[in-house]
């Protein structure tokens, strides 16, 4: 066998090989969309924590060293949730010794800590800079944002952590649907259901998706080489989503702490946790998180639980100390290498084209 058993993922993105670059927001950029790009892989970037302009110089970095490859712009489309000034009092207050600790001025001002949402600046973006791809974390926005992307000609995914997510997907819109397993690190896509018992591993996930929908399934979360993408094109996925492996590759935007972390923490040692944003992510378990346990009631709602840790991590980040910062991880993490990344990108292709060959 010298060509990919299912074509549907290749032919609707117009990629060569089924890899998708998770679009990790503050962990990659345009360095590492290019890499992947250039193995022929979907690079993506995350726009959830940048400017309009940032989103265009990086654009235009991707444009002229990949002009013929297609690229997937990443959004969230969350619902900003209504003030609760009790609910992060509360919250600061827990976090009070830990002020004490540090040298931190509990009393100053809490910063905002915010993620954009999909919005009619984000619509005119799109509109402007037409990329061939525009994916969705939390759902989908508004049905007439949704049809000006479909209407400038990029095709749409977003992630399903459930079967009925999933079919809601394909009802609103979407063109192909990432299967997000319980493996997968950062924040999970979930947003029919808070319930975290719901989430299902990757393995069961995605037969049941492929069953449900009639769109192309990609499968993510626990997939770091060619091992996993020979077993998702056997559950029925048409291709991956890979992030954790992309991590400990040097196009990543990682601090010396998460890299530390990641090359030294056990595979068992992530959990899901609100603790950072106010979502379940996942990330490998470091101070706070245990102290405090993973999931807080006491967090204030996504994006505004980490405004309170902003001071907190402001003196000891610059230490190399990451006892109050996230340290996004998927379950593979033992599985991860240090490569670049189109090398890594070529090499599970490679490897899962013989595999399949055999």
């Amino acid at each position: 066998m010298s060509a990919w058993p299912d074509r549907r993922i290749l032919d609707l993105l117009g990629i060569e090989v089924p890899i998708l670059q998770a679009p990790m927001a503050g962990a990659t950029g345009s360095a590492m969309a290019i890499a992947v790009g250039a193995a022929g892989g979907l690079g993506a970037l995350p726009c959830a924590m940048l400017s309009s302009d940032q989103v265009r110089d990086e654009i235009e970095a991707f444009r002229a060293a990949c002009p013929a490859r297609p690229l997937n712009l990443n959004f969230f489309c969350h619902q900003p949730p209504p003030p609760d000034a009790i609910r992060e009092a509360r919250w600061k207050q827990a976090l009070k010794p830990y002020y004490n600790e540090v040298g931190a001025d509990f009393d100053a001002p809490t910063p905002v800590s915010n993620r954009a949402p999909f919005d009619e600046q984000s619509c005119q973006l799109v509109e402007q800079l037409r990329p061939e791809v525009v994916s969705f974390h939390f759902g989908l926005p508004e049905p007439h944002l949704l049809q000006r992307v479909k209407a400038s000609g990029a095709k749409v995914l977003s992630s399903a952590t459930t079967v009925e997510e999933a079919l809601w997907l394909e009802r609103n819109g979407c063109d192909a649907i990432i299967a997000m397993g319980y493996e997968a690190g950062g924040h999970r896509g979930m947003f029919l259901s808070e319930d975290i018992t719901s989430q299902i591993g990757t393995f069961a996930l995605v037969p049941q998706i492929v069953d449900a929908v009639t769109v192309p399934v990609i499968a993510a979360g626990g997939i770091a080489d060619h091992r996993g993408l020979v077993a998702a094109l056997a559950l029925g996925a048409s291709a991956v989503q890979i992030g954790t492996a992309y991590l400990f590759c040097p196009e990543a935007k990682v601090s010396a702490a998460h890299r530390r972390a990641l090359d030294t923490a056990p595979a068992s040692d992530t959990a899901l946790t609100n603790l950072f944003t106010g979502r379940p992510a996942r990330g490998i378990n470091n101070r706070i998180m245990r102290e405090l346990g993973p999931m807080s009631d006491l967090a204030p709602r996504f994006p505004l639980a980490g405004g309170a840790l902003m001071p907190l991590r402001a003196i000891t980040d610059p230490q190399g100390n990451s006892d109050f910062s996230n340290l996004w991880s998927g379950q593979a993490l033992r599985l991860g290498r240090h490569m670049p990344a189109a090398e890594l990108t070529q090499e599970i292709a490679s490897k899962a084209l013989q595999t399949l060959s055999r």
